[in-house]
């Protein structure tokens, strides 16, 4: 706008100078006009200046917006980066004592189950201590009595399944095949037992001999022929002193051979006919390890108490 005033100007002026001359009156007029001219020229240039100055100026604020917005940008790239190694360090701080407190806790989940192993093993280790007690007290009672003739062998195989060659006394034969038990002879000791009962099998320490072979077969890996093993001492020889350790071993031995029902259904029927005795305790150990709940114990009858009591 301001350029097109000023070319106006000059075409004004221009025309002014070069029209012809007129009157004296009309020369006043244009020597006004001329005067207002400059004037207008002087006030474009003033106000060209003046647009300039505030173009300037505007310029200058336009520089400083951009520097206060870059500035503005910096510091929030540097709350953002502040910001994110806060997380992380508070990550850190946090998660890593959580993943230390879980490994810890499954640490000791693992120790609680190898401690109660330990126990379970402990209490397998008593009882069988317990049993060997009880067989140094059948054997002791045994040999207060007078000893039981063997049967006449005629060479071959004799009536009822007794072996070929003369049997040994049975406390002798019995304390040998007990000795290689404990010594580690396991398979002697199998075949002396099996002995035993050919030749002595109504004897107070057949179940004993019956027991242990069951009993030689688990500790054998063969997990399934003891089962029948011990069976054997249930039904064969029903409320001995060694009903309770078949019981439970028949159970162990059904689990282990991949038969969890039958040695859980074993487990309960233990602990429901034997309630609190170790073996019903060891029982309920097998089955919480199995992810069962132990069955309450039945209370027991007169008749049963005084049956147990006379045996």
């Amino acid at each position: 706008m301001f350029r097109r005033l000023s070319v106006f100007a000059l075409i004004a002026a221009t025309a002014i100078t070069f029209a012809p001359e007129r009157s004296a009156a009309a020369s006043k007029e244009i020597m006004e006009l001329q005067r207002d001219v400059a004037l207008l020229q002087e006030s474009i240039k003033q106000l060209q200046q003046a647009q300039d100055k505030q173009l300037a100026a505007l310029t200058v604020l336009v520089q400083q917006a951009v520097d206060a917005s870059n500035r503005a940008n910096t510091a929030v790239a540097v709350i953002q980066s502040n910001f994110q190694d806060n997380i992380k360090k508070q990550q850190n701080d946090v998660v890593t004592p959580v993943v230390g407190l879980t490994s810890r806790m499954n640490s000791l989940s693992d120790d609680m189950r190898t401690v109660t192993q330990a126990v379970s093993d402990l209490a397998s280790q008593i009882s069988k201590i317990q049993s060997q007690l009880t067989d140094v007290g059948q054997a002791v009672k045994a040999m207060a009595q007078p000893p039981v003739q063997p049967p006449s062998q005629t060479g071959g195989a004799a009536p009822g399944g007794a072996p070929a060659t003369p049997c040994m006394p049975s406390q002798d034969l019995y304390q040998t095949a007990l000795g290689d038990r404990n010594g580690g002879k396991l398979d002697l000791a199998l075949q002396e037992f099996t002995d035993y009962l050919k030749c002595y099998g109504n004897t107070d320490l057949a179940p004993n001999a019956q027991f242990y072979i069951a009993n030689i077969h688990y500790a054998q890996g063969a997990y399934d022929q003891a089962a029948v093993e011990f069976d054997m001492v249930l039904e064969k020889y029903p409320e001995n002193n060694k009903t309770r350790d078949a019981m439970l071993y028949k159970g162990m031995s059904l689990v282990r051979a991949g038969k969890r029902t039958q040695g859980a259904d074993e487990f309960k029927e233990l602990i429901t006919r034997y309630p609190r005795t170790d073996q019903a305790t060891q029982a309920c150990t097998q089955l919480t390890g199995l992810g069962l709940r132990c069955p309450a114990a039945a209370p027991a009858s007169k008749g049963a108490a005084k049956k147990k009591k006379e045996l």
